[in-house]
């Protein structure tokens, strides 16, 4: 025998409903993504005809890593390599980043996908709410600024000191907001528990 679900009068459930409106924002976020899986192809498909000898291409790769105030390669070496690279890790850490968003903001703000038993579920959809979500974007986030601070450093001889500081210091930034994010879980999680076991 099934339970009765009580109805929702009009007013609440027009309010409800409208977490809906939210589906548009993930499919422009999917889309965001196929520019990006197509970013990482032509940045790919450079860097092997760079490497073959297409001088197209390698000119393309050297604009794509040109650094202001830096003496540009005039062939293939291993720092243009390592660029692009990053580069191209950089992509795939935002693509993660966005199936994050996309599957977890999904499931925590409009529906269930019903994923349970699935062999492709990510592990961390069971257990993902409003804080985990946080957390993971804020580590996330971190991976991202710690690519582009990397980059930096490579050609740090082509920045003032002034412009690695603050990058340093940004990410610096990242890194105790997303333990503060970490903590107050923590916190909220603890008093959640002491709350039920009283």
């Amino acid at each position: 025998m099934s339970e009765h679900k009580p109805k929702l009068r009009p007013l609440p459930h027009f309010i409800f409903m409208s977490r809906w409106l939210q589906l548009p924002l993930y499919v422009g976020l999917i889309l965001a993504q196929c520019v990006y899986v197509f970013h990482f192809w032509v940045e790919l498909k450079d860097l092997i005809g760079a490497a073959m000898g297409n001088d197209a291409a390698l000119q393309h790769i050297i604009q794509a890593v040109a650094v202001p105030n830096a003496v540009a390669p005039t062939r293939l070496n291993e720092t243009t390599i390592m660029l692009v690279v990053l580069g191209l890790i950089d992509v795939v850490m935002i693509s993660n980043l966005l199936v994050m968003v996309i599957i977890g903001g999904y499931e925590t703000f409009v529906s269930r996908m019903n994923l349970e038993g699935h062999p492709d579920q990510p592990e961390w959809l069971s257990h993902v709410n409003a804080s985990v979500l946080k957390t993971k974007l804020a580590m996330a986030i971190i991976g991202i600024s710690s690519i582009h601070l990397l980059k930096t450093f490579i050609n740090a001889n082509a920045y003032d000191a002034k412009v690695l500081i603050a990058q340093t210091t940004i990410h610096i930034a990242f890194l105790l907001s997303a333990l503060a994010i970490a903590y107050t879980d923590r916190l909220t999680t603890m008093t959640h528990h002491d709350s039920k076991s009283h």
